[in-house]
């Protein structure tokens, strides 16, 4: 039987005039309350159950990890008695009037809600006397000290104009309080124009002196910081980020994401919720999430990163109308959303893959990407021993060949998702079973096919159907890909898409008003993470736990169950 962890303090205090008896380990701070407390009304602290062990002695508890513990205060406990006056009248008296009145502590704690939302607790326990608050106090600060993981200092970057332009609103009022509380120190920059944070960390601020770096906005602001600090970190370790093939340096700090944007799917596929709270308290206790990156190369040159959602063909065309229309704010989305829906565009081309060998999971698994995944650890573990096989054998992918396979057809989409994409509006996302950090993205091949039959497969990314389930979808999980628009696969075909074209030239009036028809685009472009790339043949290659996220993945249900069982904890 294992042994329970030892006890650093027990004491019988006091929670609202209820008397408890308070245990502080390691690991777990608890208060029971003792049943023999003669109060009319007791307090019930939330996620409180009975005892197991039942009988006289049994009572009511809660436990609270350490490690949740936000920060500790003390209170000004003012203790009155009573005395008679001459007239018989009463009258209140301070005692211990010149004295040491500090008798009570507060303890700010996380507190688990509904879907996925924290919150910052607190219960105030109230001493016998001044020097036992004082070591309480110093013995939980202690423990919170020791706490390596915690950020001290921070470099936050507030995104302005992202979203509904809330930015500078969120941080003041809901997350700089809470860091204060904490005793985390903060430099803060509000960013001036597009990629300022991205330039900022390439050339201006000394990493050194923070703990982590936190984005307040968007999924595009969390890509700036995302190419800004990985940027760094290869010119510091003199890698070339222009060849396909390097290896790349993981990043040291950890990133924040405060959701403030118009769309937050990161934030969403890593903590399941978009609530500034919820984040801000993440990052206080210092938690950690590996991510798997894409780099995007063409031609052996460097275009961008990818860390959700690499699109071809529908979602690519949906982004490129939508940015003619930001002046109608998220709204765009759907309008252009359904307009290519209706213009039902399919583009040719090739797609080569390098399938990802002897991992666990497959993309149609029932099991999901959650906090502590398994799959990760274990695939993450298996590809930096073949890292390093390959360094010493030199191997590269790019001497794979014989691994290589090609698909070649029409294609309505071509999707890459690193992360499942889940949001609000679709909570299973675009690829369900997707890892954070397994070192693979899903390869999704979208084909041509009708109107109704694509409509179906849209719509089962909102519903519990297998959305692969298809004869035009297939997927593959893979560790690399390359992909080829048929115009650019060689000089002739070049050479007659541009002859169709001027042919075309004629009625291209009447094929913008009615883009439906048999005049459509010999190509698309490719949405990598809200922004179009300049080039549609592309080489994308996933680099495993690249960076790491103020976060833990996605909690199972059962631990928001679980949490009011201090058995559980």
């Amino acid at each position: 039987m294992e042994r329970p962890s030892r006890l650093l303090l027990l004491s019988e205090l006091r929670v609202r005039n209820t008397a408890y008896e308070v245990s502080l380990s390691r690991s777990l701070l608890t208060w029971k309350r003792l049943i023999s407390s003669p109060v009319y009304h007791p307090f019930r602290p939330r996620f409180c159950v009975p005892c197991v062990s039942g009988g006289p002695d049994s009572g009511v508890c809660q436990s609270v990890s350490v490690s949740e513990i936000i920060s500790i205060r003390e209170e000004e406990e003012e203790e009155s008695s009573s005395t008679q006056r001459e007239d018989g009248s009463w009258r209140k008296i301070k005692e211990r009037e010149g004295k040491e009145s500090r008798q009570a502590f507060t303890v700010l704690y996380v507190e688990r809600g509904r879907q996925h939302r924290w919150r910052c607790a607190e219960v105030t326990f109230t001493c016998p006397e001044g020097a036992l608050c004082q070591n309480w106090v110093s013995c939980i600060r202690e423990q919170l000290a020791a706490i390596a993981s915690r950020p001290k200092h921070l470099l936050v970057y507030i995104n302005p104009y992202g979203g509904k332009r809330q930015g500078k609103r969120i941080y003041q009022q809901k997350v700089a309080p809470l860091f204060a509380q904490a005793g985390v120190t903060t430099h803060v920059i509000v960013t001036e124009y597009a990629n300022h944070a991205r330039d900022h960390l390439r050339a201006e601020v000394e990493l050194k002196k923070f703990d982590g770096v936190v984005c307040v906005g968007g999924d595009g602001m969390f890509s700036e910081i995302v190419h800004g600090l990985i940027w760094r970190t290869q010119m510091d370790g003199g890698v070339d980020l222009n060849c396909p093939d390097e290896t790349l340096l993981p990043c040291s700090l950890r990133i924040g994401i405060i959701p403030a944007g118009s769309t937050d799917c990161i934030c969403f596929a890593t903590v399941g919720t978009n609530d500034p709270v919820t984040s801000a308290l993440h990052i206080i206790v210092g938690d950690s999430q590996p991510m798997d990156v894409c780099s995007v190369h063409h031609n052996n040159t460097f275009l961008r990163y990818s860390v959700s959602l690499l699109g071809y063909g529908f979602y690519g065309d949906v982004l490129t109308d939508s940015e003619k229309k930001r002046w109608m704010g998220p709204a765009r989305y759907d309008f252009s959303g359904l307009k290519m829906f209706l213009t039902h565009h399919y583009y040719e081309g090739s797609v080569s893959y390098l399938p990802a060998r002897d991992i666990v999971g497959t993309p149609r698994d029932a099991s999901r990407c959650r906090s502590g995944c398994v799959i990760c650890q274990h695939n993450g573990q298996l590809l930096s021993e073949k890292a390093e096989k390959y360094e010493t054998d030199e191997v590269s992918d790019a001497e794979s060949v014989g691994e290589w396979r090609t698909i070649r057809g029409k294609f309505l989409a071509i999707n890459a998702a690193s992360m499942s994409c889940a949001c609000p509006r679709s909570p299973k996302g675009l690829s369900p079973a997707a890892h954070l950090a397994d070192g693979t993205t899903d390869l999704i091949l979208v084909r041509k096919c009708s109107r109704f039959n694509f409509l179906r497969h849209l719509l089962r990314h909102t519903s519990k159907d297998d959305q692969f389930d298809m004869a035009f979808v297939e997927v593959h999980r893979v560790r690399r890909f390359r992909f080829t628009p048929r115009h650019c696969q060689s000089d002739s075909d070049l050479e007659l898409d541009l002859l169709e074209s001027s042919k075309r030239q004629i009625f291209s009036q009447i094929c913008r008003d009615h883009p439906a028809c048999s005049c459509a685009p010999a190509y698309s472009s490719w949405n990598c993470d809200g922004e179009i790339l300049t080039h549609t043949a592309i080489d994308v290659r996933v680099h495993c736990q690249l960076i790491k996220l103020f976060a833990r993945g996605i909690e199972e249900t059962s631990v928001f169950e679980d949490i009011t069982n201090p058995c559980a904890i």
